[in-house]
């Protein structure tokens, strides 16, 4: 059967709508993943124009749309332990001090980032790892503080784990709990996996950070917890994540976020990022800063690197970590 040029031209015409109509259908049936192109900042000019609609103003920190916080936005966050003023500047200052400072820092990044917004963010030590591997823990009640105020203010908390002598997954489990709250992501620290804090530099697997991303995606799915949560996970060393290229990083509810840590010269700052940028299979890359501390064994970034010059890596971070 021959079919003449305009009969084949409103054919295609029929076949594309039904293709995007079933796209549709399906699209509001399974979590929507604009993923890695639309989170590699450097590829901005080649964003896909597939979603569905842009979140509202004031609406995307806590929306359920299917559209990953990091999709529009840089997030600055700052790193520390509420009890401690030796682990971070979020231990300095009352919480808020802290969402002050942080915003007025966030507003600075919001004047080089592009077309992003910025979320400010608090990054707090919920486990932290002691001598033999111990785990101390940061008092729910106050976690809990923290991440009421910082939805008021309409930023995110961060619960981060140090590991110690813990296995990923009875790490996962216990922070787990927190994603009811729908301002809160997880992290976890390679680092930390060790039982000489301060003395040895810890190492999680390709295949343990695979099922923590598994662990995290099943927990939200049963939790009928809605949107997609970040999970962060620090690297400054090769070692601390073991065959990094089985990484995955498709999981539909769970947004991997590989962080560049460890303080130093921008010299060496610049060359721990462009060795987690080569782990192209895990595409949405942080970096972290370290303030000037008074406790003298606390080592810091000289000098500290811009919002600029941050903003100029490549590729270019989603996420901004100050400890």
């Amino acid at each position: 059967m021959k079919i003449s040029k305009s009969g084949a031209i409103v054919l295609a015409i029929v076949i594309i709508m039904l293709s995007a109509a079933s796209s549709a259908s399906a699209a509001d049936n399974t979590p929507y993943r604009l993923f890695p192109s639309l989170l590699m900042k450097a590829s901005l000019s080649h964003m896909p124009q597939t979603v569905e609609r842009q979140p509202q103003p004031g609406q995307y920190l806590f929306s359920s749309d299917r559209i990953p916080l990091l999709a529009n936005n840089s997030v600055v966050a700052f790193y520390g332990h509420p009890s401690s003023k030796q682990m971070g500047i979020l231990g300095l200052f009352p919480k808020e001090e802290i969402a002050r400072q942080v915003k007025d820092l966030a507003r600075r990044y919001d004047a080089v980032n592009g077309p992003d917004g910025v979320v400010p963010a608090f990054y707090i030590i919920y486990g932290t790892c002691w001598p033999k591997g111990e785990i101390g823990y940061l008092d729910d009640s106050v976690l809990e503080q923290y991440i009421s105020y910082a939805q008021s203010q309409g930023m995110i908390v961060f619960v981060d784990h140090q590991i110690g002598k813990y296995s990923v997954r009875e790490s996962m489990e216990k922070i787990l709990p927190f994603l009811r709250y729908p301002n809160v992501h997880l992290a976890i620290d390679p680092e930390w996996r060790t039982l000489n804090p301060m003395k040895e530099i810890g190492s999680i697997t390709a295949a343990e950070l695979n099922e923590a991303q598994k662990i995290m995606q099943d927990y939200i799915i049963e939790h009928k917890i809605p949107g997609i949560r970040m999970l962060v996970v620090h690297q400054f060393h090769e070692k601390m994540i073991s065959e990094r290229s089985q990484v995955k990083a498709n999981f539909d509810r769970v947004l991997l976020v590989h962080t560049a840590d460890g303080f130093g010269s921008p010299a060496l700052k610049r060359n721990t990022y462009a060795m987690n940028s080569r782990a192209g299979n895990i595409p949405v890359k942080g970096f972290k800063l370290f303030f000037k501390s008074d406790f003298p064994l606390a080592g810091y970034d000289t000098p500290l690197l811009s919002p600029e010059e941050v903003m100029a890596l490549e590729p270019r971070p989603s996420l901004i970590i100050y400890q």
